[in-house]
């Protein structure tokens, strides 16, 4: 059978064609709308506390936290996995448009939405629905901008082409941000909070036209296509992609020699460190966010420059490196950062060591990605409040049942337990922070980091490292998964261990390291995660990850 499909060629000298520039742009930025919806749950989590959430009871506000948890970071990959089939059935254009009109809806119905005191527990379970559908949305979005754009590059060009998706997160969180900001400046507080914090919800209705517009005069991606016209499509994705060893074995090596420690990589620049600034180092939250963004804005076009890099000398090394490079210099860089932001804090953990005396049996592992446990014992209580005041201490095991102690020079100051304090545990836990407080601001511990003291420039420059081990690592990630399957299953196979390793990997990586970090008395210790991930990744991919830029992915029938 003869078929009539514009085939990209080998394009190492050609210029871009107008209709190219057109799938690059109209694929981004659809996805960068996407984005902007995602993330503006996040950035505006207290107005819609307070509308959504105002008067549920303890137990029901647990399951819409979990719900709503799950919205953001474990329901990606069943939307990757719905998606994804979706996507190599009927076609990568049609399965993205579909995407981002459930996005765009529920972003927009989230505007709409009467607060619980118009219309009680109907409006917080409307909202987990619509964050349960924009997460499942986000999880087919990805992968399906990414086939699409990589199924219409030249061979040889992938790498550049597709790194344009991946500039798209930042753009979307920049874009919310913007938006709120200009919102915040052009009307009062109390305006903001009784109806403004709507606007930008609304507002994606008109970003869902402008890029519905745009996608519907594209046409299907070539590799596509042609795969249809041959009769050769897929007739159960799900069950050959992940049920046929060869295929499975593929997604495993993606995962844990590639998005895994991508993911992490990709965290720890632009998250867990504005998290480690504004938590631990006290840095104030707009000198925090100005300085992130402002390396975010240096560090960005480095997604294109690696993108364009791979299709040289390869996805592998450069994604590899990345890894191994992050890995290697996590804890020296963020010393530094800390003594550039908060040289007070740095110089009271060396003259003022602090020691904490409990029972281990009492000490648990605080992992706490939901914000809903509660630890209870005098240990728990202890260093969580140190490890909430970035104060590092050293462990001392004492006799079992011992209430805990904090030692902090010569002061001994003793713990207690909440569930045994019963009703007094609320005066109890006051005068305590008050008699710890008190004691580490005597021995030098800062409330918040000074800003006569401050280092910006070198925090800036630390900042923007991080950043470019983050487009190190995503940059090439896209093109890599692209060829790593056969047409057939691409959309199915690349979108699951992308979402595993993003929405798992990488959205557990905060709480974690906040939990290694209580549990040890280290404010670095947290560092761990990521860098044992990132390793993992380095060892599993340099071991079994191919090296694909030379693969044509119109050919490629699977290993």
């Amino acid at each position: 059978m003869s078929v009539a499909t514009s085939v990209p060629i080998e394009g190492k000298k050609q210029p871009m064609t107008r209709e190219e520039k057109k799938v690059i742009v109209a694929s981004s930025l659809g996805t960068v709308f996407e984005w902007y919806d995602f993330y503006l749950a996040g950035s505006l989590a207290i107005n819609i506390s307070a509308n959504f959430f105002s008067g549920v009871n303890p137990t029901a506000g647990f399951i819409f936290t979990l719900l709503g948890f799950a919205a953001g970071f474990a329901v990606r990959p069943f939307g990757a996995l719905f998606f994804g089939r979706l996507g190599d059935l009927i076609g990568r254009k049609y399965t993205f448009l579909v995407t981002m009109t459930v996005m765009g809806l529920s972003t927009f119905i989230v505007g709409l939405l009467p607060s619980y005191a118009a219309i009680g527990i109907v409006a917080p379970i409307a909202f987990v629905v619509c964050r349960l559908l924009q997460g499942l949305a986000l999880g087919g979005e990805y992968g399906g901008a990414a086939t699409y754009v990589a199924e219409h590059a030249p061979q040889g060009r992938r790498g550049f082409y597709t790194s344009w998706i991946q500039t798209t997160a930042t753009f979307g969180l920049f874009l919310s941000l913007v938006v709120i900001l200009l919102l915040r400046f052009s009307m009062s507080a109390e305006d903001f909070a009784a109806w403004g914090w709507r606007v930008p919800f609304l507002l994606s209705i008109l970003l869902l036209g402008i890029s519905i517009w745009i996608r519907l005069q594209l046409q299907e991606s070539p590799a596509f296509t042609k795969m249809k016209a041959e009769g050769t499509q897929s007739k159960a994705p799900l069950t050959e992609a992940f049920g046929r060893w060869k295929n499975a074995k593929i997604g495993l090596i993606a995962l844990f020699g590639g998005t895994a420690g991508q993911a992490v990589v990709w965290y720890t620049g632009q998250f867990y460190a504005l998290f480690y600034l504004t938590q631990t180092l006290k840095v104030d939250g707009t000198t925090a966010n100005l300085l992130i963004a402002l390396a975010l804005l240096i560090g960005t076009p480095f997604f294109i420059v690696f993108g364009w890099l791979s299709d040289r000398i390869g996805r592998k090394p450069i994604i590899l490196a990345g890894c191994l490079i992050a890995a290697i210099s996590y804890f020296p860089l963020f010393a530094a950062l800390s003594q550039y932001s908060n040289p007070d804090l740095v110089a009271a953990q060396e003259n003022a060591p602090v020691t904490v005396i409990a029972d281990p049996a009492e000490c648990s592992f605080q992992f706490n990605p939901v914000g809903t446990s509660s630890f209870t014992t005098s240990c728990d209580i202890a260093k969580s409040f140190l490890a909430r005041n970035a104060v590092n201490y050293a462990n001392e095991a004492a006799l079992a049942g011992t209430v805990a102690k904090i030692r902090i020079g010569d002061q001994v100051i003793e713990a207690f337990d909440a569930k045994a304090a019963g009703p007094e545990a609320a005066a109890r836990t006051t005068a305590f922070t008050k008699t710890v407080t008190d004691a580490i601001r005597a021995h030098g511990y800062p409330a918040a980091a000074d800003p006569a003291k401050m280092n910006k420039v070198m925090m800036t420059v630390i900042l923007t490292i991080l950043v470019l081990f983050v487009t190190m690592v995503y940059g090439p990630i896209a093109a890599l998964l692209v060829e790593l399957f056969p047409t057939r299953i691409r959309y199915t196979g690349m979108s699951l261990p992308y979402h595993i390793g993003n929405g798992w990997f990488g959205g557990f990586l905060p709480p974690t390291a906040f939990a290694i970090v209580a549990a040890t008395g280290n404010i670095y210790s947290g560092l761990w995660y990521p860098i044992a991930i990132a390793l993992m990744t380095f060892v599993v991919g340099l071991l079994l990850l191919p090296e694909t830029k030379d693969r044509d992915i119109y050919t490629y029938k699977g290993e």
